[in-house]
């Protein structure tokens, strides 16, 4: 099981440890999008902790970016505990949920792996987490005489929110193509040492077999007959 540890946004806590024994903890900001990267040893197991609302939205996506193979184990429960999804040996993956009240889990398994370890990136999208009204209610106390406006105050907030979903989906685009930019690089740096180590073995064996190759040759014309006196 993982060890406990604090990332560096507010407060999603990295533990094993079940809920119940976390009073207290908090999820990520509600009206921004987040994301980790971590590395995982061999053989070990890291389990991550969100506080949901009702009827709200959790999209979960993540890539293995280095480590042999690749691939993970993935589990993701529901606060009852029920398995929501439960994937093996996945590179990557993307999930949505339309949430209740409570504490969701997810986990990734490398216990599989007994020498490996693997550096994991993984994002959090949290929509619907009910604070769109709220942000209404502040907005409107600080506007008065809309009526004189030709602009209402709803067309205001709808662009604003345009512009910053706009902007949230750029973000998002932009993490994902630094994660996939992260793992193409990590695979050809592999591919890179490994054609780099084959080379030198071959060299290797082809100047044993030259040198073999002069030695057999050579040993060929030599005059064995013994001069008698």
């Amino acid at each position: 099981m993982g060890e406990k540890a604090w990332l560096p946004f507010p407060v999603l806590l990295l533990a094993a440890l079940p809920p119940a024994l976390l009073p207290g903890a908090a999820g990520f900001t509600h009206s921004l999008d987040s994301d980790f990267t971590f590395t995982l040893p061999a053989g070990r197991r890291e389990c991550f902790f969100q506080p949901m609302p009702l009827k709200a939205s959790l999209e979960i996506e993540y890539q293995v970016l280095d480590g042999a193979g690749l691939d993970i184990d993935f589990h993701l429960a529901s606060p009852e505990g029920r398995t929501l999804v439960f994937e093996q040996r996945k590179s990557d993956g993307v999930h949505t949920v339309e949430t209740e009240v409570g504490d969701y889990m997810f986990c990734f398994d490398n216990t599989f792996s007994t020498i490996s370890e693997k550096v994991i990136f993984f994002e959090l999208i949290l929509d619907n987490m009910g604070e769109q009204a709220q942000e209404q209610e502040d907005w409107k106390k600080y506007i008065t005489g809309t009526d004189m406006l030709d602009m209402k105050l709803e067309d205001i907030l709808e662009s604003i929110n345009s512009i910053k979903s706009r902007l949230s989906k750029s973000g998002h685009i932009q993490t994902l193509l630094r994660a996939f930019e992260a793992r193409d690089r990590n695979i050809q740096e592999s591919n890179y040492d490994r054609v780099n180590f084959w080379s030198m073995v071959n060299l290797v064996v082809m100047v044993v077999v030259s040198a073999i190759q002069v030695y057999m040759l050579k040993s060929l014309f030599e005059d064995k007959r013994k001069s008698r006196t």
